[in-house]
């Protein structure tokens, strides 16, 4: 149930979910959600999960889609500049996974003490819902990789391939299309920065296109059957196909294992073993279905506490 009154200046949307009412104040400068509990920016954006969001001394300005945005906080109110309800509704909503209750996430967590911890530290993560296609070629990118760079050659993919969007006096670029990088010469991606991951982007976006692998069809499979089908593209490990399952198809039991969380998990919980495999086993056994959750919570407070 919703409704919306006002006129002018500002418009008030009342959205419902259960027993709680979300405030939303449109604004001519974008959108205010009003007392927004587990929503920090900073934690969202900094626990690795997107590449494309980036502090300007104000807030987290990104492009998802063909949207450009500004997200920042104060005082629990999240304001989202360039945005209207109608876009909150339509695609923000979804993108923030605004209807789930992450209260519940965090009780159901509770009983490991140290996970507690992480949790309070990192109470603002939120796990993001990105377009599949984009988070398959990034996750590629970001094999092997450090985040900077990343975001360097995904920005690149996307101003040699993607369209131009401007806002406040800058210039942004959609993601490429599946079609744009399968066309795209061997040459020119690899100028990009992408190097040996070129091939590779090109073939998946190669099969992508032929109907070779359905993006939309793998969302819908069991998570084990879509982990497998998700490793027929060139390029695309066990981690990788994690980060692709939990980051923008809602597989929250995936628990992407690299270096740096095999490290984290041996830190925190030694008899998870040394293996990619018996870490992610363990974190099953431990988290159950919210084993994402746990893992963002887990590498976002290990980069304090293991520095």
């Amino acid at each position: 149930m919703e409704f919306a009154e006002g006129s002018g200046y500002f418009t008030f949307n009342f959205i419902f979910e259960g027993d709680c009412a979300l405030e939303i104040i449109q604004t001519s400068y974008g959108i205010v959600l009003k007392d927004v509990s587990d929503f920090s920016p900073v934690h969202i954006f900094e626990c690795g999960q997107a590449f494309r969001w980036n502090w300007d001394g104000t807030g987290y300005v990104g492009i998802a889609g063909d949207r450009v945005i500004r997200v920042s906080y104060d005082d629990g109110n999240v304001l989202l500049e360039n945005a209207s309800i109608e876009d909150y509704d339509s695609f923000w909503k979804r993108y923030f996974d605004m209807d789930r209750d992450y209260s519940q996430v965090k009780d159901a967590l509770s009983s490991d003490s140290l996970l507690k911890r992480a949790m309070e530290y990192g109470w603002g993560i939120r796990i993001l819902n990105q377009d599949p296609w984009e988070a398959l070629i990034s996750f590629i990118v970001s094999a092997n990789n450090n985040i900077p760079r990343i975001k360097k050659i995904i920005e690149s993919l996307a101003s040699n391939f993607g369209r131009r969007v401007e806002w406040g006096g800058r210039n942004f670029y959609t993601f490429p299309r599946p079609a744009d990088l399968a066309g795209a010469p061997i040459e020119l991606l690899m100028a990009c920065g992408c190097g040996y991951r070129a091939e590779y982007i090109k073939k998946t976006a190669e099969m992508v296109c032929s109907g070779e692998i359905r993006l939309e069809q793998v969302a819908q499979l069991p998570y084990r059957d879509a982990h497998k089908a998700l490793m027929a593209c060139p390029g695309v490990g066990p981690k990788v196909a994690d980060c692709i399952l939990l980051f923008s198809m809602g597989k929250t039991e995936a628990f992407p294992v690299d270096v740096w969380i095999r490290k984290v998990m041996q830190h925190f919980y030694p008899e998870s073993g040394d293996t990619s495999r018996g870490v992610k086993e363990f974190a099953w056994q431990r988290f159950g279905h919210l084993a994402g959750f746990a893992q963002q919570y887990l590498f976002y407070y290990a980069r304090e506490c293991m520095d």
